[in-house]
Protein backbone atom coordinates (compact mmCIF):
# COMPACT_ATOMS: atom_id res chain seq x y z
CA UNK A 1 0.00 0.00 0.00
CA UNK A 2 1.51 3.60 -0.80
CA UNK A 3 0.64 6.28 1.14
CA UNK A 4 -0.30 9.97 -0.80
CA UNK A 5 -0.83 11.27 2.47
CA UNK A 6 1.48 10.43 4.92
CA UNK A 7 4.10 13.24 7.51
CA UNK A 8 6.74 12.99 9.41
CA UNK A 9 5.98 14.19 13.36
CA UNK A 10 8.65 16.70 12.59
CA UNK A 11 10.19 18.04 9.69
CA UNK A 12 13.61 16.99 11.38
CA UNK A 13 15.50 13.94 12.57
CA UNK A 14 15.37 13.82 16.33
CA UNK A 15 12.27 14.95 16.82
CA UNK A 16 10.43 12.65 14.16
CA UNK A 17 12.39 9.60 16.08
CA UNK A 18 11.29 10.54 19.64
CA UNK A 19 7.10 10.27 18.20
CA UNK A 20 8.15 6.90 16.44
CA UNK A 21 9.64 5.53 19.94
CA UNK A 22 7.33 6.99 21.90
CA UNK A 23 4.15 6.71 19.75
CA UNK A 24 3.41 10.19 21.05
CA UNK A 25 3.92 14.15 19.77
CA UNK A 26 7.34 14.51 20.68
CA UNK A 27 6.60 18.19 22.19
CA UNK A 28 5.89 15.97 25.20
CA UNK A 29 9.30 15.63 25.86
CA UNK A 30 10.52 18.53 24.84
CA UNK A 31 12.41 17.32 22.06
CA UNK A 32 11.71 19.55 19.20
CA UNK A 33 14.57 20.50 17.53
CA UNK A 34 18.16 18.32 16.32
CA UNK A 35 20.42 16.97 19.13
CA UNK A 36 23.75 18.53 18.24
CA UNK A 37 26.78 16.68 17.87
CA UNK A 38 28.24 18.78 21.21
CA UNK A 39 25.69 17.93 23.65
CA UNK A 40 27.34 16.10 26.27
CA UNK A 41 26.59 12.24 26.55
CA UNK A 42 24.46 13.30 29.88
CA UNK A 43 22.80 15.96 28.42
CA UNK A 44 19.47 16.50 25.59
CA UNK A 45 18.34 13.04 24.93
CA UNK A 46 15.10 10.63 25.08
CA UNK A 47 14.80 8.89 28.79
CA UNK A 48 13.89 5.91 28.86
CA UNK A 49 10.62 5.31 30.65
CA UNK A 50 9.77 1.51 30.27
CA UNK A 51 7.24 2.75 27.67
CA UNK A 52 8.89 2.86 24.52
CA UNK A 53 8.15 0.89 21.18
CA UNK A 54 11.17 -1.09 21.51
CA UNK A 55 10.40 -2.03 25.27
CA UNK A 56 6.89 -2.65 24.70
CA UNK A 57 7.57 -5.24 21.25
CA UNK A 58 10.39 -6.78 23.85
CA UNK A 59 7.73 -7.49 25.95
CA UNK A 60 5.89 -9.47 23.87
CA UNK A 61 8.39 -11.33 23.10
CA UNK A 62 9.95 -10.14 20.01
CA UNK A 63 14.05 -9.57 19.65
CA UNK A 64 14.50 -6.04 18.66
CA UNK A 65 17.09 -4.17 17.18
CA UNK A 66 18.51 -0.78 15.43
CA UNK A 67 20.96 -0.46 13.11
CA UNK A 68 22.00 2.88 11.63
CA UNK A 69 20.53 6.50 13.10
CA UNK A 70 19.89 6.92 16.54
CA UNK A 71 19.89 10.75 17.32
CA UNK A 72 17.84 10.32 20.52
CA UNK A 73 20.67 10.99 23.02
CA UNK A 74 24.35 9.67 23.82
CA UNK A 75 23.85 9.08 27.48
CA UNK A 76 23.41 5.26 29.23
CA UNK A 77 20.17 6.12 30.06
CA UNK A 78 19.43 7.58 26.57
CA UNK A 79 20.63 4.44 24.56
CA UNK A 80 19.00 2.38 22.46
CA UNK A 81 19.76 -0.61 25.43
CA UNK A 82 17.96 1.66 28.04
CA UNK A 83 15.03 1.68 25.33
CA UNK A 84 14.19 -1.67 25.00
CA UNK A 85 16.33 -2.55 21.80
CA UNK A 86 18.15 -6.25 22.69
CA UNK A 87 20.60 -5.13 19.94
CA UNK A 88 21.96 -1.97 18.32
CA UNK A 89 24.69 -1.19 15.71
CA UNK A 90 25.09 2.27 14.26
CA UNK A 91 26.08 5.77 15.57
CA UNK A 92 24.43 7.80 18.18
CA UNK A 93 24.46 11.25 16.35
CA UNK A 94 23.28 13.61 13.86
CA UNK A 95 25.48 13.15 11.08
CA UNK A 96 28.28 10.39 10.43
CA UNK A 97 30.82 10.72 7.80
CA UNK A 98 30.36 7.43 5.89
CA UNK A 99 33.88 6.02 5.44
CA UNK A 100 35.32 7.40 8.69
CA UNK A 101 32.44 6.86 11.02
CA UNK A 102 32.61 10.08 12.75
CA UNK A 103 30.46 12.79 14.16
CA UNK A 104 29.84 16.57 13.25
CA UNK A 105 32.92 17.11 15.28
CA UNK A 106 35.18 14.62 13.90
CA UNK A 107 34.55 12.48 17.19
CA UNK A 108 34.32 8.38 16.65
CA UNK A 109 30.59 7.56 16.61
CA UNK A 110 30.01 3.95 15.62
CA UNK A 111 29.01 1.81 18.39
CA UNK A 112 27.94 -1.83 18.99
CA UNK A 113 25.03 -2.26 21.85
CA UNK A 114 26.80 0.54 24.15
CA UNK A 115 30.56 -0.37 23.10
CA UNK A 116 32.38 2.18 20.76
CA UNK A 117 33.37 -0.22 17.48
CA UNK A 118 35.65 0.11 14.58
CA UNK A 119 34.63 -1.38 11.32
CA UNK A 120 35.97 -1.00 8.11
CA UNK A 121 33.40 0.11 5.44
CA UNK A 122 30.89 2.42 3.84
CA UNK A 123 28.05 3.34 6.23
CA UNK A 124 25.30 2.52 3.90
CA UNK A 125 26.56 -0.89 3.31
CA UNK A 126 27.16 -2.01 6.69
CA UNK A 127 23.74 -1.08 8.00
CA UNK A 128 22.90 -3.74 5.93
CA UNK A 129 25.16 -5.82 6.63
CA UNK A 130 24.21 -5.88 10.04
CA UNK A 131 20.23 -5.87 9.30
CA UNK A 132 20.81 -9.15 7.02
CA UNK A 133 22.67 -10.60 10.07
CA UNK A 134 20.00 -10.01 12.80
CA UNK A 135 17.29 -11.07 10.66
CA UNK A 136 19.24 -14.20 9.40
CA UNK A 137 19.83 -15.18 13.81
CA UNK A 138 16.54 -14.13 14.96
CA UNK A 139 14.41 -15.79 12.09
CA UNK A 140 12.79 -18.44 14.05
CA UNK A 141 11.13 -15.98 16.22
CA UNK A 142 9.20 -12.96 16.24
CA UNK A 143 11.37 -10.14 16.01
CA UNK A 144 11.31 -6.31 15.12
CA UNK A 145 14.17 -4.85 13.25
CA UNK A 146 14.50 -1.01 12.40
CA UNK A 147 17.00 -0.36 9.84
CA UNK A 148 17.71 3.47 10.03
CA UNK A 149 20.25 4.66 6.82
CA UNK A 150 21.64 7.81 6.77
CA UNK A 151 21.48 7.44 3.31
CA UNK A 152 21.15 10.89 1.66
CA UNK A 153 22.18 12.95 4.47
CA UNK A 154 24.83 14.93 4.92
CA UNK A 155 28.19 14.62 4.65
CA UNK A 156 27.35 13.78 0.50
CA UNK A 157 30.08 11.04 0.43
CA UNK A 158 29.42 9.17 -2.49
CA UNK A 159 30.18 5.31 -2.52
CA UNK A 160 33.10 3.82 -3.58
CA UNK A 161 35.50 6.73 -3.17
CA UNK A 162 39.22 6.48 -3.13
CA UNK A 163 41.05 6.82 0.33
CA UNK A 164 42.53 10.08 -0.96
CA UNK A 165 39.07 11.87 -1.77
CA UNK A 166 37.43 10.88 1.15
CA UNK A 167 38.77 13.60 3.68
CA UNK A 168 37.59 16.15 0.90
CA UNK A 169 33.97 15.11 0.80
CA UNK A 170 32.59 16.16 3.79
CA UNK A 171 29.78 18.68 2.27
CA UNK A 172 27.09 19.83 4.17
CA UNK A 173 25.68 23.27 2.36
CA UNK A 174 24.70 24.62 -1.25
CA UNK A 175 26.99 27.72 -0.85
CA UNK A 176 30.55 25.46 0.21
CA UNK A 177 32.76 25.73 -2.62
CA UNK A 178 32.87 22.46 -5.22
CA UNK A 179 29.76 21.40 -3.07
CA UNK A 180 28.25 18.25 -3.82
CA UNK A 181 26.14 17.93 -6.83
CA UNK A 182 22.73 15.99 -7.27
CA UNK A 183 24.42 12.78 -8.82
CA UNK A 184 26.29 12.55 -6.00
CA UNK A 185 22.52 12.43 -4.41
CA UNK A 186 21.33 9.65 -6.70
CA UNK A 187 24.26 7.55 -6.02
CA UNK A 188 24.08 8.14 -2.20
CA UNK A 189 20.63 7.08 -2.42
CA UNK A 190 20.49 4.30 -4.74
CA UNK A 191 23.30 2.61 -2.40
CA UNK A 192 20.97 2.58 0.27
CA UNK A 193 17.86 1.13 -1.66
CA UNK A 194 20.23 -1.62 -3.30
CA UNK A 195 20.42 -2.39 0.62
CA UNK A 196 16.77 -2.49 0.60
CA UNK A 197 16.32 -4.27 -1.87
CA UNK A 198 18.91 -6.86 -0.13
CA UNK A 199 17.33 -7.06 3.34
CA UNK A 200 14.05 -7.83 1.27
CA UNK A 201 15.71 -10.66 -0.88
CA UNK A 202 16.97 -11.91 2.68
CA UNK A 203 13.39 -11.96 3.59
CA UNK A 204 12.14 -14.07 0.85
CA UNK A 205 15.32 -16.52 1.22
CA UNK A 206 14.27 -17.40 4.59
CA UNK A 207 10.98 -17.94 3.69
CA UNK A 208 9.68 -15.01 6.30
CA UNK A 209 8.40 -12.80 4.00
CA UNK A 210 4.23 -13.61 3.96
CA UNK A 211 4.73 -13.07 8.04
CA UNK A 212 6.66 -9.93 7.82
CA UNK A 213 5.15 -6.29 8.31
CA UNK A 214 7.60 -4.31 6.26
CA UNK A 215 7.75 0.04 5.96
CA UNK A 216 9.67 2.07 4.22
CA UNK A 217 9.14 6.14 5.15
CA UNK A 218 11.56 8.75 6.37
CA UNK A 219 11.77 10.81 9.16
CA UNK A 220 11.68 14.51 7.10
CA UNK A 221 11.33 16.19 3.80
CA UNK A 222 14.02 16.05 1.56
CA UNK A 223 16.74 18.50 2.12
CA UNK A 224 18.50 20.74 -0.48
CA UNK A 225 19.87 18.10 -3.04
CA UNK A 226 16.32 16.56 -3.34
CA UNK A 227 13.47 17.23 -5.45
CA UNK A 228 10.31 17.60 -2.94
CA UNK A 229 8.04 18.32 -6.49
CA UNK A 230 5.03 19.00 -6.42
CA UNK A 231 5.28 19.79 -2.62
CA UNK A 232 6.41 23.10 -1.45
CA UNK A 233 9.82 23.62 0.31
CA UNK A 234 11.94 21.13 2.17
CA UNK A 235 13.25 19.60 5.15
CA UNK A 236 13.34 22.07 7.92
CA UNK A 237 9.95 23.50 7.76
CA UNK A 238 5.99 22.98 8.15
CA UNK A 239 5.48 23.10 4.55
CA UNK A 240 4.20 20.17 2.91
CA UNK A 241 7.84 19.53 1.61
CA UNK A 242 9.16 19.27 4.94
CA UNK A 243 6.77 17.11 6.83
CA UNK A 244 4.62 14.94 3.55
CA UNK A 245 7.09 11.87 3.42
CA UNK A 246 6.61 8.64 0.90
CA UNK A 247 5.42 5.59 2.67
CA UNK A 248 4.65 1.92 1.46
CA UNK A 249 3.72 -0.55 3.76
CA UNK A 250 3.59 -4.61 2.61
CA UNK A 251 2.82 -7.69 4.04
CA UNK A 252 1.91 -9.99 1.61
CA UNK A 253 -0.31 -12.13 3.72
CA UNK A 254 -2.37 -9.79 5.14
CA UNK A 255 -2.37 -7.09 2.88
CA UNK A 256 -3.72 -6.58 -0.56
CA UNK A 257 -1.12 -5.90 -3.48
CA UNK A 258 -0.97 -2.72 -5.57
CA UNK A 259 -3.23 -0.21 -3.22
CA UNK A 260 -2.69 3.48 -2.91
CA UNK A 261 -4.68 4.95 0.01
CA UNK A 262 -5.62 8.57 0.64
CA UNK A 263 -5.50 7.74 4.70
CA UNK A 264 -3.79 10.83 6.49
CA UNK A 265 -1.28 8.97 8.32
CA UNK A 266 1.99 10.41 10.67
CA UNK A 267 5.27 8.52 12.14
CA UNK A 268 3.29 7.67 15.39
CA UNK A 269 0.59 5.67 13.70
CA UNK A 270 3.47 2.81 13.07
CA UNK A 271 4.00 2.49 16.72
CA UNK A 272 0.34 1.98 17.48
CA UNK A 273 0.00 -0.28 14.63
CA UNK A 274 3.42 -2.51 15.39
CA UNK A 275 2.27 -3.25 18.75
CA UNK A 276 -1.43 -4.09 17.73
CA UNK A 277 0.16 -6.27 15.28
CA UNK A 278 2.57 -7.71 17.82
CA UNK A 279 -0.50 -7.70 20.79
CA UNK A 280 1.48 -6.00 22.72
CA UNK A 281 0.30 -4.74 26.09
CA UNK A 282 0.34 -0.84 26.59
CA UNK A 283 0.84 0.15 30.17
CA UNK A 284 -2.26 1.35 31.84
CA UNK A 285 -2.50 5.42 31.91
CA UNK A 286 0.13 5.63 29.21
CA UNK A 287 -1.89 7.13 26.18
CA UNK A 288 -0.54 6.35 22.35
CA UNK A 289 -1.59 9.12 20.09
CA UNK A 290 -1.16 7.54 16.82
CA UNK A 291 -3.66 4.83 15.27
CA UNK A 292 -3.35 1.59 14.69
CA UNK A 293 -3.40 1.46 10.47
CA UNK A 294 -4.16 -2.05 9.70
CA UNK A 295 -7.81 -2.32 9.70
CA UNK A 296 -7.61 0.68 6.47
CA UNK A 297 -5.00 -1.11 5.29
CA UNK A 298 -6.89 -4.72 5.05
CA UNK A 299 -9.92 -3.12 3.86
CA UNK A 300 -11.80 -3.66 7.53
CA UNK A 301 -12.71 -0.13 7.37
CA UNK A 302 -13.07 2.96 5.52
CA UNK A 303 -10.42 5.90 5.85
CA UNK A 304 -10.30 7.78 8.92
CA UNK A 305 -10.77 11.76 9.38
CA UNK A 306 -7.33 13.20 11.51
CA UNK A 307 -6.26 16.47 12.99
CA UNK A 308 -2.54 16.64 13.30
CA UNK A 309 0.12 19.12 14.67
CA UNK A 310 3.60 20.58 13.61
CA UNK A 311 5.72 22.76 15.90
CA UNK A 312 9.50 22.68 15.20
CA UNK A 313 11.99 24.20 17.50
CA UNK A 314 10.17 27.56 18.13
CA UNK A 315 6.27 28.85 18.00
CA UNK A 316 6.54 30.93 14.92
CA UNK A 317 6.85 27.34 12.69
CA UNK A 318 3.57 25.70 13.49
CA UNK A 319 0.63 23.80 11.60
CA UNK A 320 -2.39 21.54 11.83
CA UNK A 321 -4.29 19.78 9.56
CA UNK A 322 -8.29 18.71 9.97
CA UNK A 323 -9.80 17.19 7.37
CA UNK A 324 -8.35 18.35 4.07
CA UNK A 325 -7.78 21.81 6.01
CA UNK A 326 -4.28 23.11 6.80
CA UNK A 327 -3.05 26.01 8.95
CA UNK A 328 0.65 27.28 8.73
CA UNK A 329 1.46 30.06 11.41
CA UNK A 330 4.88 30.97 9.88
CA UNK A 331 6.79 33.83 11.34
CA UNK A 332 3.58 35.39 12.97
CA UNK A 333 2.04 35.06 9.63
CA UNK A 334 -1.19 32.41 8.66
CA UNK A 335 -1.64 30.95 5.58
CA UNK A 336 -4.36 28.68 4.83
CA UNK A 337 -4.52 25.88 2.29
CA UNK A 338 -6.76 22.92 1.49
CA UNK A 339 -4.02 20.18 0.38
CA UNK A 340 -6.09 17.86 -0.44
CA UNK A 341 -7.25 20.00 -3.77
CA UNK A 342 -3.47 22.24 -3.81
CA UNK A 343 -0.87 19.91 -2.48
CA UNK A 344 1.44 22.23 -4.04
CA UNK A 345 0.45 25.11 -1.59
CA UNK A 346 0.10 27.37 -3.86
CA UNK A 347 -3.36 28.76 -3.53
CA UNK A 348 -3.47 30.58 -0.11
CA UNK A 349 -7.33 30.85 1.37
CA UNK A 350 -6.68 33.55 3.98
CA UNK A 351 -8.42 36.49 2.36
CA UNK A 352 -11.66 33.78 2.59
CA UNK A 353 -11.20 31.25 5.17
CA UNK A 354 -11.31 33.51 8.57
CA UNK A 355 -13.92 30.75 9.87
CA UNK A 356 -11.61 28.11 8.91
CA UNK A 357 -8.59 29.89 10.95
CA UNK A 358 -10.31 30.59 14.03
CA UNK A 359 -11.56 27.17 14.07
CA UNK A 360 -7.91 25.71 13.47
CA UNK A 361 -6.21 28.26 15.50
CA UNK A 362 -7.91 26.98 18.71
CA UNK A 363 -7.39 23.15 17.94
CA UNK A 364 -3.60 24.11 17.46
CA UNK A 365 -3.38 26.49 20.55
CA UNK A 366 -5.45 24.10 22.92
CA UNK A 367 -3.28 21.30 21.97
CA UNK A 368 -0.38 23.65 22.45
CA UNK A 369 -0.92 24.33 25.66
CA UNK A 370 -1.78 20.56 26.92
CA UNK A 371 1.85 19.42 25.30
CA UNK A 372 3.31 22.23 26.74
CA UNK A 373 1.91 21.21 30.42
CA UNK A 374 3.57 17.73 30.31
CA UNK A 375 6.73 18.97 28.50
CA UNK A 376 6.92 21.32 31.87
CA UNK A 377 5.97 18.67 34.51
CA UNK A 378 8.53 16.68 33.35
CA UNK A 379 11.29 19.57 33.65
CA UNK A 380 11.57 19.73 30.18
CA UNK A 381 10.22 23.45 29.14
Amino acid sequence: VRFTDFYANGPVCSPTRTGFITGRYQQRYGLESPILSAEPANGKGLTAEGSSLPQLLNNAGYRTALVGKWHLGSGERHSPGAHGFDYFFGFKKGYSDYYQHTDGLGEADLWENDQQVVVEGYLTDLITQRSISFIEANSEQPFFLSVQYNAAHWPYQVPDMSSDAIDHSRHLMPEENNTSTRDDYIAILERADQGIGEIMAALDELGLADNTLLVFTNDNGGEWLSSNAPLHNRKGTVWEGGIRVPAVIRWPGVIPAGQVTEQVGITMDLSATFLAVAGAEVPAGYSLEGINLMPVLSNQSSVVERTLFWREGNQANRAVRSGDMKLIMNGGRSFLFNVREDVEEDHDLTNRGQTEIRQLRMLLDAWESEVNAEAQSRGLR
